[in-house]
C-alpha cells in the first residue's frame, strides 16, 4: 500500500521571498506530490508595491483572498490598465506577460497561486523593464 502524499500548510514565516519582493508559501509542490502545478500563498505588505517581471513557461491563476490592491498585466509589446482586486476575485497571468502588484495600505494583499506547469526555479521569473504601477517598493 503507498502512503498519501504529505499535507501543505502555510507556515507562519515565508518559504522564499519571490523575484517581485512577495512573500511566498508553499502549499503543494513536490514535497507534497504535486507533478503537474503547484499552488501556494502570496502576500505582499500594507503599502507595497511589487517589483515588475515575467514569466518565461508558467501560467498563474490569482484568486484573492484577503487584502485589496491592483494588478497590472500586459501582453508582450502591448500596452494595459492596473485592475482593482479585492477577496474573491480571480485572474490570470499568461506566459510572457509582465505584471506588477500593489497591496492598498489599509491591509496586506494575499491570494493563491496555482502555476501550471509546476514552478521550475529561480530563473523562471524574469525582470521586466517597466511596470504599470510606478516604482517597486520591495
Amino acid at each position: 500500500m503507498t502512503t498519501p502524499p504529505a499535507m501543505g500548510r502555510a507556515a507562519r514565516e515565508p518559504d522564499a521571498i519571490a523575484p517581485d519582493g512577495s512573500e511566498i508559501r508553499l502549499l503543494a509542490a513536490a514535497a507534497q506530490g504535486a507533478t503537474r502545478a503547484s499552488l501556494c500563498e502570496v502576500r505582499l505588505a500594507p503599502g507595497a508595491v511589487s517589483r515588475p517581471v515575467y514569466h518565461r513557461t508558467v501560467e498563474e491563476i490569482w484568486h484573492v483572498v484577503s487584502g485589496r490592491g491592483q494588478v497590472w498585466r500586459c501582453p508582450p509589446g502591448g500596452r494595459a490598465e492596473a485592475i482593482d482586486v479585492a477577496p474573491g476575485d480571480t485572474l490570470v497571468i499568461p506566459i510572457g506577460w509582465r505584471f506588477q502588484f500593489r497591496a492598498y495600505a489599509d491591509a496586506a494583499l494575499g491570494f493563491l497561486c496555482y502555476t501550471a506547469p509546476p514552478w521550475p526555479g529561480a530563473d523562471e521569473a524574469q525582470p521586466a523593464e517597466i511596470g504599470g504601477l510606478g516604482a517597486p517598493t520591495v
